[in-house]
C-alpha cells in the first residue's frame, strides 16, 4: 500500500535534490564565484578605486598600467580600472532591472494566455509572434533610437523586447499544469481563478522562469553594451562597458593602448560567462531527466 505524499513534502524533497546537484556541479560554483565577485566589486566600488571614473586628465592620456593606474588610462586620461568597476554597477543594474520588467510582463501575459485560452491566448501569442519576428538587436536599436538615451530607457527597452520569449515559455508550462488533477480539484471546490493561478499554477512553472531569467541577465548585459557602443545607451560621463569599448576602437589606440578596449571586453565576457554557467547548472539540476 503506497503512502500519499503531500505537495509540501514533495517540494522539499525536490528542492533538496536540486541543491545537492548544484553543489556537485563545478559550473555552478564557477558561475556563482564570477557573479559574486562582480556584485562585490560593484557594491564596494568607492573602496577598491581611488580615482574618479569621470575625471578627465589630459596630462595622463593612454598611460600604460602601473601602480597608480592598475589598468592604465584612456584617451581622455580617465582611470580604466575605476570606470570598469563603476561600469559593473550599470551592467548589473540593467541586467536585473530589464529582466524584472521582462518577467513581470511575460509571466503575467503567459499565465493569462495559458490559463484562459481561446481568444485571450490568440491575442497574446500573436503579439509575441510579431515581437519575435524582428531580430532582437535591430528591434532594440529601433526602439532606443526613438527615445532620448538614458539608463531608464535602456532598462525599459530591453525588458519590453524580452517579454515575448518569457510569455511563450510560461504559457507552454501553464497549458500542462492547468490539466493536472490538483488544479481540477481546486476548480471543483469553487476556488477562484486568481487563487488557482497565483497559489497553485504559478509556483509550478517558476523553475523554468528562474532559469530563463538567469540566462536573460547575460543577454541583457550584452544588449546594454551593444546599445552603449552605438551611442544609444547610457550617456557619458556615466561609465559603461560598451561605451568604453567604443572609445577605444580607434585602430592606432588598439595598437598602442589595447587595455582601453580589452579590459571592458573581458569584463563583459566574464559577466556573460558567469550568468550562463549559473543558468546552465540550475537548468540541469531541475531537469528530472538528469
Amino acid at each position: 500500500m503506497s503512502v500519499p505524499v503531500s505537495p509540501q513534502s514533495a517540494a522539499l524533497a525536490n528542492g533538496s535534490q536540486t541543491w545537492r546537484k548544484l553543489r556537485r556541479d563545478g559550473r555552478s560554483w564557477l558561475g556563482v564565484t564570477v557573479v559574486l565577485v562582480l556584485v562585490l566589486l560593484a557594491i564596494a566600488a568607492p573602496l577598491v578605486t581611488s580615482h574618479d571614473p569621470s575625471r578627465i586628465d589630459l596630462r595622463h592620456t593612454l598611460e600604460a598600467p602601473s601602480r597608480t593606474h592598475l589598468l592604465g588610462t584612456d584617451a581622455q586620461g580617465r582611470d580604466v580600472w575605476s570606470r570598469l568597476v563603476y561600469g559593473a554597477r550599470i551592467s548589473l543594474l540593467v541586467g536585473l532591472a530589464s529582466q524584472g520588467i521582462a518577467l513581470a510582463i511575460g509571466v503575467g501575459l503567459g499565465l493569462v494566455a495559458g490559463y484562459r485560452g481561446k481568444w485571450t491566448d490568440d491575442v497574446v501569442m500573436r503579439m509575441a509572434d510579431v515581437t519575435l519576428a524582428f531580430p532582437s538587436l535591430l528591434l532594440l536599436i529601433a526602439m532606443a533610437a526613438a527615445f532620448e538615451p538614458s539608463l531608464t530607457m535602456v532598462c525599459v527597452v530591453i525588458g519590453v523586447v524580452g517579454w515575448a520569449g518569457m510569455a511563450r515559455l510560461v504559457r507552454g508550462q501553464v497549458l500542462v499544469v492547468r490539466e493536472l488533477e490538483f488544479v481540477q480539484a481546486m476548480r471543483a471546490i469553487g476556488a477562484g481563478d486568481a487563487r488557482i493561478l497565483f497559489r497553485h499554477v504559478l509556483p509550478n512553472v517558476m523553475a523554468p522562469v528562474v532559469i530563463a531569467g538567469t540566462l536573460g541577465i547575460a543577454g541583457a548585459i550584452m544588449a546594454e553594451a551593444a546599445l552603449s557602443f552605438l551611442g544609444l545607451g547610457v550617456q557619458p560621463p556615466t561609465p559603461s562597458w560598451g561605451a568604453m569599448i567604443a572609445d577605444g576602437r580607434d585602430l592606432s589606440q588598439l595598437r598602442n593602448a589595447p587595455w582601453t578596449s580589452l579590459a571592458p571586453g573581458l569584463a563583459i565576457g566574464c559577466a556573460v560567462l558567469g550568468f550562463n554557467l549559473l543558468g546552465d547548472a540550475v537548468r540541469d539540476a531541475v531537469d528530472p531527466r538528469s
